[in-house]
């Protein structure tokens, strides 16, 4: 009878450690949702970087912010095209990437708001 218990037992606690492991998000899925938040990230701060800048120099002439929604496009579609199948190394990178163009608008934020202090 307690061998029968402890088997039933065992059966219920791997049944359960599989439904965990088959809900709870992995290391692939979540590095691609950070990937995509970070995206999302960037791509809002793309919008206030632009507004910025026109506010600053106007809306004519060149737009230095069209070249990064650009690339944010590129990695949107790389995303949707091979996402999937992307090695969490792959997500990862392109993650440090997208990381590594917000600390650049960062700073680019940073000097506009420094040159509009003395205005105000």
């Amino acid at each position: 009878m307690t061998i029968a218990l402890l088997l039933l037992l065992s059966v219920l606690v791997i049944a359960a450690l599989a439904a965990y492991g088959r809900y709870r998000p992995g290391r692939r899925e979540r590095a691609l949702r950070e990937v995509l938040d970070a995206a999302d990230a960037l791509e809002a701060q793309l919008r206030v970087a632009r507004a910025e800048i026109e506010a600053v120099a106007g809306s004519g002439g060149e737009d230095p912010v069209g070249e990064a929604m650009r690339e944010m496009l590129r990695q949107r579609l790389w995303l949707r095209d091979h996402g999937r199948e992307a090695s969490v190394d792959q997500l990862d990178e392109v993650r440090t990437s997208i990381d590594a163009a917000r600390d650049r608008i960062d700073q680019q934020l940073s000097r506009i708001a420094q040159a509009r202090a003395p205005l105000a």
